[in-house]
């Protein structure tokens, strides 16, 4: 079978999905992206495009986002006919609809079928926007964000069939389109993310590796920003360092900002809240780590006491998902997405995402009672194993719904 993957930013979702139909063999996979420094996957073609127009920075704001997806679906569509010029006509295309780059992808491919992956529909109710009061939205905000519902709504009408990896994501968008959206996430390799009792960790200014004989306390965003709660983590730190003056607090993320408005503050959210809580800090016993390895990442979740995730209502991180499957005690923001994958008190404890000291209190009594918290992470990796494993869940969904819109003797074997 011939299969095109799109995504600007390769592999995006489909990490494992394109790793494991090129290991079977028999597939010809090439992958259209914006991405120059794209992973080099065994058996997969890397075709790069160039956007054909990006809105200036001053643009009109109600027409950027559709502005910047019109260049990036004209930059990938000039792109398609050339590879299907030099003999590569695919009998199927999935992608990610939201930057734009499959809207014109008819004009070339009119009868080939299209899975388009649906993240997020922008609203200014439920959302991120309008949650947290110390960023209420603008007058504006509903029409900006309707500015930015302009790619789906077009896109939706362009594939033959969409996919959401979680049903809060599919249900932001409106009923129309529900039942053209599956529902199923991209996958947690539970094979590989084990728990696992000799990890270790070592840091530069620490005589010794840490292990999970030590106090631990973790947090993980792919960037520090208020989306992903990073304000109120540490406004909690003061609380939790004083309670456990044993504890180690370990740090993943970059400091930009991935999703919403970023700081004005000149060091971004993190030198903003050093400034806001930095004197009430243990510094010795806190460690920014940046973005690390994904090996290391592992490491530093296998030896967590309590992993701190913290989000506003928005697309659930695969981190989150991670951190169960390897065992993790987890303390999370109490908000629908996190509460579709974390049950209070059986594979996890959610908390107030605006209540500082709570969230302090929950990690400290988790570190101060190990053993009335310690079902919780063989049961959140059950949960994990049994609703989101890649292998014997998410991707047999996946090449049953692939196989749905092919004929017989193109059919992927589900596993």
């Amino acid at each position: 079978m011939k299969l095109l993957f799109v995504h600007q930013n390769m592999p995006g979702q489909y990490r494992e999905l394109i790793q494991w139909l090129a290991a079977q063999g028999g597939h010809e996979i090439v992958f259209l992206t914006q991405r120059k420094n794209a992973p080099d996957l065994g058996g997969v073609r890397n075709v790069i495009y160039k956007s054909h127009h990006k809105a200036a920075d001053d643009g009109y704001g109600l027409s950027k986002t559709w502005e910047n997806a019109a260049g990036n679906g004209f930059g990938a569509v000039m792109a398609l006919k050339q590879i299907v010029a030099d003999g590569f006509t695919p009998d199927i295309v999935i992608g990610h609809v939201g930057w734009g780059e499959m809207s014109f992808f008819r004009q070339v491919l009119p009868d080939t079928p299209i899975i388009g992956f649906f993240e997020y529909y922008y609203s200014v109710h439920g959302g991120p926007v309008g949650f947290d009061p110390e960023n209420p939205p603008t007058e504006h905000s509903p029409y900006l964000m309707e500015g930015h519902n302009v790619v789906p709504l077009y896109n939706i009408e362009q594939v033959t069939l969409g996919h959401s990896p979680t049903m809060w994501q599919r249900n932001r968008f409106p009923k129309s389109f529900h039942d053209k959206i599956y529902v199923c996430h991209d996958g947690i390799r539970t094979d590989k993310l084990v728990p696992k009792k000799k990890a270790s960790v070592t840091l530069g200014r620490i005589g010794r590796p840490l292990t999970r004989q030590d106090e631990i306390v973790t947090y993980m965003a792919r960037n520090l920003e208020t989306t992903r709660g990073f304000h109120q983590f540490m406004r909690a730190l003061p609380h939790i360092q004083k309670a456990r003056p044993n504890a180690r607090i370990l740090v993943i993320g970059g400091n930009d900002t991935s999703y919403g408005g970023k700081s004005k503050h000149p060091g971004g959210l993190r030198g903003q809240m050093e400034e806001e809580v930095g004197h009430l800090l243990d510094w010795d016993r806190l460690h920014f780590l940046g973005q690390v390895p994904y090996e290391n990442y592992q490491s530093i979740i296998q030896i967590s006491s309590c992993h701190i995730y913290l989000t506003m209502p928005f697309v659930l991180s695969w981190s989150l998902l991670e951190s169960m499957s390897m065992g993790a005690t987890i303390v999370a923001s109490d908000v629908p997405p996190v509460r579709e994958a974390v049950t209070h008190g059986e594979t996890g404890m959610l908390v107030d995402f605006f209540d500082p000291e709570a969230i302090a209190a929950q990690v400290v009594d988790v570190l101060q009672k190990p053993r009335n918290y310690a079902h919780l992470g063989p049961a959140a990796r059950d949960h994990v194993v049994a609703n989101y494993d890649f292998l014997n869940v998410c991707l047999p969904e996946h090449i049953r719904q692939i196989n749905g819109l092919l004929p017989a003797d193109k059919h992927v074997p589900v596993p």
